[in-house]
């Protein structure tokens, strides 16, 4: 996180300074960096966090393609985990006589992969928050009608099984994300923070909307499995 940070408020001193500091194969640090951050984008959890993450991808991107960095350009990371037919099911013995295999690929492309990922969570999320709130009013209607239908005596048993029954739903499902945890709400900088404030579903179908417009977009596109292309398909392009 303290890296995605960094994109945000200093980047051209950033890559400066990983450029210069040697990492652990004894190739600029950049790469150290940019490889791990690839590998772990997934497991950023949390509304802030998610964001900071995110939006500093879109940064990098942006600022690779603008200035014709060669520093990020230059950088191969993994891409997606090859398959075999006759794989099935891999088992220890199995990964050890047949270590995973990935595609290697540019790192612009790879964030541009991770970018069109976090568009299809945040739309999910916000597809199983609207799902969630809908099921509670129609829930809470339904049980109302109970109410004023039954007996004086049975209007507070029922009322408690409404409740445990919603509560429980809500418990079960966590709109199928972790992504809205709220975290944050005791971190007062992360509540001041503008990128917490950010619409990002709004933000990156926006900033893949510009994309798609750059001459660059049929190389990138050319990379894309058939769920990417689908998520990008659900927002026009």
């Amino acid at each position: 996180m303290v890296f995605a940070h960094l994109v945000h408020s200093q980047l051209d001193p950033l890559l400066e300074f990983l450029c210069s500091l040697p990492g652990p194969t004894g190739k600029p640090a950049l790469e150290f960096v940019m490889t791990e951050w690839m590998s772990r984008q997934h497991l950023f959890y949390g509304q802030y966090e998610g964001k900071v993450s995110t939006v500093a991808l879109c940064k990098l991107l942006q600022h690779g393609l603008n200035t014709d960095d060669k520093r990020l350009q230059d950088i191969v990371v993994k891409g997606e985990e090859i398959y075999s037919p006759d794989d099935g099911i891999r088992t220890r013995s199995k990964s050890a006589k047949n270590p995973e295999r990935w595609t290697n690929i540019p790192l612009l492309v790879k964030i541009f992969k991770l970018i069109i990922n976090e568009l299809s969570t945040v739309v999910e999320a916000n597809a199983s928050r609207a799902n969630a709130a809908d099921w509670s009013q129609d829930s809470s209607g339904m049980w109302e009608d109970n109410e004023a239908a039954e007996g004086e005596d049975d209007d507070d048993e029922d009322e408690g099984l409404a409740g445990q029954l919603l509560s429980d739903l809500i418990a079960s499902n966590k709109y199928d994300d972790d992504y809205y945890e709220d975290d944050e709400e005791d971190d007062p900088d992360a509540l001041k923070d503008p990128i917490y404030l950010i619409d990002l579903q709004a933000y990156l179908t926006d900033f893949l909307t510009q994309f798609a417009q750059q001459p660059c977009y049929s190389m990138f596109s050319g990379h894309l499995n058939n769920t990417e292309r689908q998520t990008l398909q659900s927002i026009g392009l």
